[in-house]
């Protein structure tokens, strides 16, 4: 059974800095994509960033872009969102996810999810 478990969420002020954690078990982790996702009160989720099974090609949001990094330590299933110069409308409840297929970065099929942590930047 596959597990995406977050950790790291929490209050930030604008500006400050927070680091996201996804402990993946249940999956050959190193032959699957993986993907932040994050969803504000009121919106739909949406795309933030993913990272190829391999570690070594990244994509991100518009808004994500140049604030954001993703990584992944295979040696460990985990892969991390290192955010900095947060900003309010950072606000979100953030998830971890991965295409259900192996060796797959398109994140619009079926897809594994994490419950979520929430990161709250306050103004």
């Amino acid at each position: 059974q596959v597990q995406l478990v977050e950790s790291g969420g929490g209050l930030v002020q604008a500006g400050g800095s927070l680091r996201l954690s996804c402990a993946a078990s249940g999956v050959t982790f190193t032959r699957y994509a993986m993907g932040w996702f994050r969803q504000a009160p009121g919106k739909e989720r949406e795309f933030v960033a993913r990272i190829r099974w391999t570690g070594g090609t990244t994509y991100y949001a518009d808004s994500t872009e140049g604030r954001f990094t993703i990584s992944r330590d295979n040696a460990k299933n985990t892969v991390s969102l290192q955010m900095n110069s947060l900003k309010p409308e950072d606000t979100a409840v953030y998830y971890c996810a991965a295409p259900s297929r192996p060796f797959n970065s398109d994140f619009g099929g079926m897809n594994y999810w994490g419950k979520g942590t929430l990161v709250t930047v306050s103004s």
